[in-house]
């Protein structure tokens, strides 16, 4: 062993050679030997072998702890740069692949730290998203209220790719949030106005599906569920329905309210009081949109005036039954067709006071009866039409006859210029008399093949009324012809006993050319006309007592006497006997 200088004049400070010295000295004065000073010597020289092994374990360790630190630190800034999924970050780049431990360890400390408030930042992004998804999914499952603390952040995958696949999601559950509010929002509005028709509370009906409907929440606020949307579906469904109800059941309210104020003849004002009832009754269910048209008490208002009005009617059935006889009777007079009213009068009588009948049905079966008359009346009118414009025609012709049979009709009287145009217009018309008889022949004829039954007028067959006339006209002209062959015959043996007697005698006017009263005596239609002699005077002293009951008297003067004949006739001279 080397012994070094005690002390170190240079240093001026205790080493371990001086100490050896200062034991070498101490040794020397003691008088050790020297196997005891080697002795110490090795022992001094095994301690301070295990204080320097000591020392290097320690190092060693220390070593290895900061390799595993280092290691650590790598590890940590890949796994960072991995779950961040920034590839190109600048922090490692920066990180030195060579260099002492600490060195390294220096190097990586700044990457770590500024990716530790990265991964921070991002776990917040993640989070916020990630709670505004859970927020709304149990917005629409209905369980928001149930969640419970912040969602789990997965800190192996922090990537923008996999956040923005968050937020790609985040907003379809936004929209379709948005679109559920907005249908929410809808139903809603719908709930309100069926219930303003319907007249029911909308508060209480909304807030039965969900509290968070009423109008007083906030608009965000309000469910978009699932069982919400449902629920409400189903409100909407039920108040449409039973909107469809009850407006059958008010426009049938209606509908029998107009029939019973028709049928009793109810004033306007009193109708006026249910125009609010009335004003729907051909609406279609999505019309009816005033608040309360639906009203239940509405309904129930219109339900107590209907059965108010069927007692009524009840009481009032033989004025509405016989009222409607009158209707029936009139169309049958103005249709010119016989009925026996008095015996319809006591046969509603007699069913109303046995009860037999429900008062409806009497009513309808005569409404029905009303109908049949109308339709009956309307295949016969263009037939009365033309009987109408027949009688018209036997009327003038009437006429026409006697205005013949004045002898001053040419006299310069007051309105005898006006007596003379009638006369040359019932000419024309009295020479269209035949062909309006073989046209209302030819229609009536087919009118009775089409429905298998008689024409009558007033209970007589109209046929056997126009065979009659045109029997009696032909009879008629017949006597004129005779007439006119007698005056000749007159005229001549007045010529030839001229010398004897001072003055001509004047022919007889025949009994016959008197005034024959026509189909219409003083206009009235549907008279039946007879040829008795308390109707039309005598008749013809060669027909006579041929068919006096049983024919119609016609119009005389079938063919028009010119005035030149006419003025031939003396009126008030007796007639001739008839020659053979």
């Amino acid at each position: 062993m080397v012994v070094m200088d005690a002390q170190n004049p240079l240093l001026g400070e205790t080493t371990c050679g001086t100490l050896l010295q200062k034991l070498q000295e101490i040794w020397d004065e003691v008088g050790e030997s020297d196997e005891e000073r080697d002795k110490m010597l090795l022992q001094i020289e095994q301690e301070c072998l295990d204080v320097y092994k000591r020392k290097v374990e320690q190092a060693a360790k220390s070593r290895a702890e900061l390799l595993v630190t280092l290691s650590d630190a790598k590890l940590e800034l890949s796994t960072l740069v991995s779950a961040l999924g920034d590839k190109s970050f600048l922090g490692v780049d920066t990180v030195k692949a060579s260099g002492t431990i600490k060195e390294q360890l220096a190097a990586i400390a700044p990457a770590l730290e500024q990716l530790w408030k990265q991964k921070e930042e991002r776990v917040k992004e993640f989070s916020d998203v990630q709670s505004q998804i859970q927020k709304i999914c149990g917005e629409i499952t209905g369980s928001a209220n149930e969640q419970a603390g912040a969602p789990a952040v997965d800190e192996s995958d922090l990537s923008l790719k996999k956040l923005n696949e968050y937020q790609v999601k985040l907003q379809e559950l936004q929209k379709e949030k948005s679109d559920r509010l907005h249908k929410v929002l809808e139903f809603v509005g719908t709930v309100h106005d069926l219930c303003a028709v319907l007249g029911m509370d909308f508060f209480s009906t909304i807030t039965e599906v969900h509290p968070s409907l009423d109008d007083k929440t906030c608009v965000q606020s309000k469910s978009i569920s699932n069982d919400t949307l449902l629920r409400l579906a189903e409100t909407v469904s039920a108040l449409h329905e039973d909107k469809k109800q009850r407006i059958h059941k008010l426009q049938e309210l209606a509908t029998k309210l107009t029939d019973l104020w028709n049928l009793m003849d109810t004033p306007e004002e009193e109708r006026r009081l249910f125009d609010h009832v009335t004003c729907n009754i051909s609406a279609s269910v999505d019309e009816v949109a005033v608040p309360g048209a639906l009203a239940l008490d509405l309904i129930e208002q219109a339900e107590v005036e209907v059965e108010r009005l069927d007692q009524l009617k009840s009481s009032r059935m033989k004025e509405l039954a016989f009222k409607r006889q009158v209707e029936l009777e009139e169309i049958f007079a103005h249709a010119h067709i016989e009925i026996d009213p008095e015996a319809a009068r006591e046969k509603i009588m007699a069913l109303i006071d046995t009860g037999n009948v429900e008062p409806a049905e009497l009513l309808a079966d005569m409404d029905n009866q009303i109908t049949k008359a109308k339709e009956e009346a309307l295949s016969r009118k263009e037939i009365l039409d033309r009987v109408e414009k027949w009688m018209s025609a036997c009327e003038e012709e009437s006429w026409l006859d006697d205005y013949n049979r004045d002898d001053n009709r040419y006299n310069a009287s007051r309105g005898a210029h006006l007596n003379l145009k009638r006369a040359e217009k019932a000419r024309i018309l009295v020479n269209k008399i035949p062909g309006m008889v073989d046209t209302l022949v030819a229609k009536t004829r087919a009118w009775e093949e089409d429905r298998g039954i008689s024409f009558k007028y007033n209970g007589i067959p109209l046929l056997a009324m126009l065979d009659e006339y045109a029997m009696l006209r032909q009879e008629r002209e017949e006597e004129k012809r005779r007439l006119r062959d007698q005056k000749k015959f007159g005229e001549q043996q007045n010529t030839e006993q001229e010398p004897i007697f001072s003055s001509r005698s004047t022919p007889a006017r025949p009994a016959s050319t008197k005034k024959v009263v026509g189909p219409r005596t003083n206009g009235t239609p549907g008279r039946r006309l007879s040829l008795s002699a308390s109707q039309n005077g005598s008749r013809s002293a060669a027909k006579e007592g041929k068919r006096d009951s049983m024919r119609v008297a016609a119009p005389t003067n079938f063919v028009a006497i010119s005035k030149e004949d006419a003025a031939s006739h003396v009126s008030g001279t007796d007639r001739s006997p008839a020659s053979p």
